[in-house]
């Protein structure tokens, strides 16, 4: 089984023709529109998708093969803060608060949490925020073998600043915090390399290739890690369609 993570920069319906190269049996698709609001051809390429975003064009979509079965699970809880007394609302906080995030089964055997990471001016607890927050509700949904977390989490442990109030919830934290879930992220069990320092770019800002970042992961399940094999697609076949590119993982069957 192959499983692509993309984030397509919009308009996925003009570029399906280039990520159908890939021959995927599932597509984990960020920032696009939904289909069922979109031109017949992109509906009819998406078949039985799922899909869940803040607006008709933003988005994150699951889009497989017909053979494979995906289902949305529904996952939903909330936290709370504990020891203070405060009423504020600001120390406790729901899922569907969270952006965003779709979690899925493929054929009743894989549990996969797609990611896409939002944030906005003034909101403390931003893009890998989100991530953190959604750990605290759902630590015992993800602590489970045959998982995945994929998708845009638009962080990198490069851009942790210690000393900063966040310092609690950055990305070395998310990542320690995985790590005690059972997760590790495939790019750097197969690369060896260190978070922040790799190699491989997911990213380039405003596509310029002297910008470079790795923002895009596969987090994996321990059991997982050993029958996998992953691949980044290359910066010149993709640029011009969006400013990440495709992380391509197979499974090998046993």
């Amino acid at each position: 089984m192959k499983i692509v993570n993309w984030n397509c920069h919009g308009a996925l319906r003009n570029k399906t023709n280039q990520l159908d190269k890939s021959n995927a049996d599932i597509c984990i698709i960020q920032e696009c529109e939904d289909p069922k609001f979109s031109t017949q051809k992109y509906r009819e390429w998406a078949g039985d998708y799922l899909w869940v975003g803040d607006n008709k064009n933003r988005g994150i979509g699951i889009f497989s093969k017909k053979n494979i079965d995906i289902k949305k699970l529904n996952w939903s809880g909330s936290v709370k803060i504990q020891g203070l007394n405060s009423k504020s609302s600001l120390i406790s906080w729901k899922t569907s608060d969270l952006k965003l995030f779709l979690p899925f089964s493929i054929n009743n055997m894989f549990t996969v949490l797609a990611v896409w990471t939002k944030g906005k001016q003034g909101e403390r607890f931003d893009y890998i925020g989100q991530v953190w927050k959604y750990l605290q509700i759902h630590h015992k949904e993800l602590h489970q073998k045959k998982t995945f977390i994929i998708g845009d989490f638009n962080s990198s442990q490069k851009w942790d600043k210690e000393k900063r109030i966040d310092a609690w919830w950055n990305h070395a934290s998310v990542v320690e915090e995985l790590n005690d879930l059972g997760f590790e992220s495939l790019y750097h069990f197969k690369t060896k390399e260190l978070q922040g320092l790799e190699t491989k770019a997911t990213y380039f800002h405003h596509k310029k290739k002297k910008s470079p970042h790795h923002i895009d992961y596969m987090f994996c399940s321990k059991d997982m890690l050993s029958i996998l094999e992953l691949d980044i697609k290359e910066y010149d076949d993709w640029i011009k369609l969006s400013d990440h590119l495709p992380l391509v993982m197979s499974i090998e069957e046993k």
